[in-house]
């Protein structure tokens, strides 16, 4: 087996460059009510606003962009909960590839629509993430695609990096960023940038208590499969990976998990307090920090939103 490049900051940056005309750059506000709830300097990286509503993208632009005629001609075949689907999905329609996303069955039904939108032929096959990435492998053996990992890519850890280089560029100071971690991309670049430029920030890790296998992982350093029943799809992973696990265990701070209970009232209270929509994955960082207020007392925190694709199911469920 081919071992896996840990991406460094150097090639996140270059990144940025590449990806820049493709994404948004998106704003870190600070928010009055979340400072005063949580005692602390609060402010949000609201990737919930960039293209395709989630973070993702940037990491499928990096991936496709640099990929070879002959790779492009070939195509891409990827498994995704929703939100990394969309990116590679938009990815290979901008730069000319043909693609094929396998969802879960009963996956998030905008995540879904627009990644058919995108021009990709989507599959549904399994009833996890795992079961739709062991189809998709199978898949690309068969045709010959190019098969995407969400996690142990490289490329998608450099491009989804750029988020946090944005951070530190608008913002100085900053004592602690929270970051959801699902199959890890977000948090592994997060990570880099962070051990680079600014060594003094604790980057704390979030995950679902009800999909905790990174957070297993992290801890013991054996990958295995865990049971999972999160109703944040973007944190629903039976698995850790390799790459970004190796990167979190030697970076990564701190880890704390949340129950599916507080995430849905932290999508209520990113309503109440920025009026935009997180979704649960994205909402699971202000769940964490409500829970770890004391050690965030008089602190500068940012809380990174990773994304807003709420159905309007979600958010009945959620309001209700």
């Amino acid at each position: 087996m081919t071992k896996l490049t840990e991406p460094n900051v150097n090639d996140i940056k270059k990144s940025h460059n590449a990806i820049s005309k493709h994404v948004l750059r998106t704003p870190v506000r600070h928010y009055p009510v979340l400072s005063e709830l949580l005692d602390a300097d609060v402010w949000v990286k609201h990737e919930n606003f960039q293209l395709l509503g989630a973070f993702k993208v940037r990491g499928g632009i990096n991936l496709v962009s640099k990929t070879s005629s002959e790779d492009r001609s070939r195509g891409f075949v990827t498994a995704s909960s929703g939100n990394h689907g969309q990116s590679i999905a938009y990815a290979s329609r901008t730069f000319g590839a043909e693609c094929t996303v396998v969802l879960p069955e009963g996956a998030n039904p905008i995540k879904a629509q627009n990644i058919a939108f995108l021009g990709a032929n989507l599959i549904f096959h399994g009833d996890v993430f795992e079961r739709s990435r062991e189809y998709a492998e199978e898949l690309a053996e068969k045709d010959g695609s190019r098969f995407v990992c969400a996690a142990n890519t490289p490329e998608l850890i450099e491009g989804v990096g750029t988020y946090t280089l944005e951070i530190y560029e608008d913002l100085n100071d900053i004592d602690v960023i929270m970051v959801p971690i699902g199959a890890g991309s977000g948090a592994a670049g997060a990570c880099i940038v962070t051990d680079s430029v600014s060594p003094s920030t604790k980057v704390i890790g979030v995950q679902a208590a009800n999909a905790p296998a990174a957070y297993h992982a992290w801890k013991s350093g054996i990958i295995r499969t865990y049971p999972m029943t999160t109703v944040a799809e973007g944190l629903a992973t039976e698995s850790a990976y390799e790459l970004t696990m190796g990167i979190l265990r030697t970076r990564l701070k701190q880890f704390e998990l949340v129950e599916d209970s507080h995430i849905l009232q932290a999508i209520k209270l990113y309503i109440h307090a920025t009026r935009t929509l997180v979704e649960h994955a994205g909402a699971s960082t202000l769940a964490a920090a409500l829970n770890i207020k004391e050690q965030l007392r008089g602190k500068r925190v940012v809380l990174v939103a990773s994304g807003g694709n709420v159905t309007v199911d979600q958010l009945k469920s959620v309001l209700d």
